[in-house]
């Protein structure tokens, strides 16, 4: 996979190696397992899904995460973008909307031995205030905009990563906190929900 990656152009070699230490077979389904290491979204529970290898790796590399970073992810989905990011981060709060996921997620990464990844169930669409502000905010579902109350509970050199777009297609954003914007290509997610996601 991470030959693969390289050819894609990921050159990160800090997100390289956290992409090939993390198992990803431990985040999809049982039956998926033989699929784990295609570069393709897989199905998981409640209708979403556990993004290509690509995408995932190219939203860490954009996210330029140190390692004293404290880092917020919105939508934990299985965990596997929580797991990568502990790979290289202080510490990771990843916020997940519902609580099968969350709990599954949570008690994963336990398992791996992800003490610095905490799993919280409930609404992150506009941010988790009680452990902000955050050096790094990466947003893992399609957002209509990035909320303005994400930039807030930035620190002052801050960056947010998030697909926006509409409903059937959006493009990486990476926003700072001084509202710099640069745009990384299309790609599609599941939509993010909530209260500053896309209404259903």
């Amino acid at each position: 996979m991470v030959r693969h990656l390289r050819r894609l152009g990921i050159a990160d070699e800090r997100v390289l190696a956290a992409m090939s230490r993390v198992a990803r077979e431990e985040f999809v389904r049982p039956r998926d397992r033989d699929a784990a290491y295609d570069d393709r979204a897989l199905p998981i529970d409640e209708e979403q899904t556990i993004s290509q290898p690509y995408v995932v790796a190219r939203m860490t590399e954009l996210l330029r995460v140190g390692e004293d970073h404290h880092v917020l992810e919105v939508g934990g989905g299985s965990g596997y973008q929580a797991a990568v990011l502990g790979e290289l981060a202080r510490d990771v709060v990843s916020v997940e909307r519902h609580a099968v996921l969350a709990e599954r997620a949570r008690a994963v990464l336990e398992r791996l031995g992800y003490r610095n990844v905490r799993v919280v169930h409930g609404d992150a669409s506009a941010g988790y205030r009680p452990d902000a502000p955050y050096d790094r905010i990466i947003v893992t579902a399609a957002s209509p905009a990035i909320d303005a109350a994400l930039l807030d509970q930035l620190r002052p050199d801050g960056i947010v990563v998030a697909p926006v777009g509409t409903l059937e297609t959006q493009d990486l954003v990476v926003r700072h906190r001084d509202g710099r914007e640069e745009r990384d290509g299309a790609v599609r997610f599941v939509p993010l929900r909530g209260e500053a996601g896309f209404r259903s």
